[in-house]
């Protein structure tokens, strides 16, 4: 029997990344993924969707250009979606090399087929794939999530026809749908549809809550859906599917049942923990509403085994997931360390980008917290007028009253996605609007936004003493 100090059970943004830290702490790692090393991120999740809006955003630009003073094209511009599809699949595959060969080079072992935890042992847990076990000290469970499917009426018949689809079929698409309808207006459903709508699909978006984008700013979600409204995308909220026939739905919407015809039905409605086959009910692992439990040391209830990214429930982004590694290989190595779920960016990219970090502004006022808040155009930024110019687009941010600390940041916009990570810093450093309005930004750049509205902040505080 193989014996490590740690063994991991999955091969995505936390299972490869816990290992590659593990490895470098000197532990001795096996990292057991029966489908791909990177995960759902980097085979039908981040990477691929990202390859996929860069091309609309090409797209776009040339067919915008005589706004930048370019003339003199012909024709009018589309996308081969075949060869989008083959861009995606050669940047995944340089992607997931890089993560073999990481993973070699740091000299972790790799089973490239599943393991079912077997139960205790003297020196800690004890795994198998088929005849072969392997004994290790400590466990990270990181087996990940898949798509929720909804039990509607007539939707496994269409998933099984290939008339409906989840965002994994969505991306291996060869041609682009005359017509899609997109259940869900979260990250994944707003990705598609701005993707598809570019592409030339007439895309309808029905989600049953009153806004899109989640847990976004509401004026951010608001200046959002307008944008994308005018792209074409048509959007039914407070709305929900009733029932799924051939090429036709029934939506439930706030005037009444409607049925939406369409050549593709993405169900993009949000994805859930997967742990089963791994063998945690033979060690009594304890789950709630289908997640792993972990305290904030990503332990579960049971000395030596942790659970990181999806599979836990907590914060389904990759991001989050190689910080959960990180602290779960800390604390094996008795090293103490804390996860904090307060200061983790989100990024929706669609064009524009919507980003947050932090509360908003109703979610302070619901906790009690005192605070000031200021909202500014991205206009102010000298290279945002000059590249993108888009008068909807505006940046967001709460401070404390008392402290003086950044508590959100919610904007809207071309590289938001890029300069909400400086705010995430200031968050968890626990910097004030003070001290960050002394960090000096390279001009011009949209991340000067941030200083800006730092400034603001600390006008309004002396304001009001």
């Amino acid at each position: 029997m193989q014996r490590f100090d740690l063994i991991v059970i999955g091969g995505g943004p936390a299972g490869y990344h816990a290992a590659l830290y593990a490895a470098a702490k000197g532990m001795s790692v096996l990292l057991a993924e029966a489908r791909a090393l990177g995960g759902v991120c980097l085979n039908e999740g981040c990477v691929p969707t990202k390859c996929f809006l860069y091309s609309a955003k090409m797209l776009r630009h040339v067919k915008e250009a005589n706004r930048y003073g370019v003339v003199g094209q012909e024709g009018t511009p589309v996308l081969d979606q075949n060869a989008v599809r083959l861009r995606k699949n050669k940047a995944v595959k340089r992607l997931t090399l890089g993560v073999r060969n990481s993973l070699k080079q740091a000299g972790v072992t790799v089973w490239t087929e599943r393991v079912e935890l077997q139960g205790k042992s003297e020196a800690g847990f004890v795994v198998a794939a088929g005849d072969t076990e392997a004994e290790g000290r400590f466990v990270l469970i990181a087996t990940g999530s898949s798509p929720v499917i909804l039990p509607i009426e007539g939707l496994a018949a269409a998933l099984e026809r290939g008339e409906a689809m989840t965002s994994a079929e969505a991306l291996e698409l060869t041609e682009i749908p005359a017509r899609l309808l997109v259940i869900g207006g979260g990250v994944i459903g707003l990705e598609m549809a701005a993707y598809f709508a570019e592409a030339g699909s007439a895309v309808t978006v029905a989600e049953a809550a009153p806004a899109i984008a989640g847990r976004s700013d509401a004026d951010i979600a608001a200046r959002l859906k307008k944008t994308l409204t005018k792209k074409g995308i048509e959007f039914l909220t407070s709305s929900t599917l009733l029932s799924v026939g051939q090429g036709e739905a029934t939506i439930a919407t706030p005037e009444g049942n409607r049925s939406v015809v369409y050549d593709k039905l993405l169900l993009a409605v949000g994805r859930k923990p997967r742990w089963e086959g791994a063998g945690l009910d033979r060690l009594g692992v304890k789950t709630e509403r289908g997640a792993v439990v972990t305290d904030d040391r990503m332990q579960t209830n049971i000395k030596g085994i942790y659970a990181a990214g999806d599979v836990n429930g907590k914060s389904m982004l990759a991001h989050t997931a190689y910080r959960e590694g990180e602290v779960a290989v800390n604390n094996m190595l008795g090293d103490e360390d804390r996860m904090s779920y307060d200061a983790i960016p989100a990024v929706i990219y669609t064009d524009p980008e919507v980003a947050n970090v932090g509360l908003t502004a109703e979610e302070a006022e619901r906790q009690g917290i005192a605070y000031r808040e200021v909202v500014l155009p991205m206009l102010y930024s000298g290279r945002y007028a000059a590249e993108v110019a888009d008068p909807d687009a505006v940046i967001r941010m709460i401070s404390d009253r008392e402290t003086g600390r950044v508590l959100g940041c919610h904007a809207i916009g071309s590289y938001a996605g890029e300069y909400i990570a400086q705010v995430a810093a200031m968050m968890t450093l626990g910097t004030t609007t003070k001290e960050g309005a002394e960090v000096v930004y390279p001009h011009p750049t949209v991340a000067e936004l941030i200083r800006e509205c730092l400034i603001e902040l600390n006008r309004k505080e002396s304001a009001d003493a």
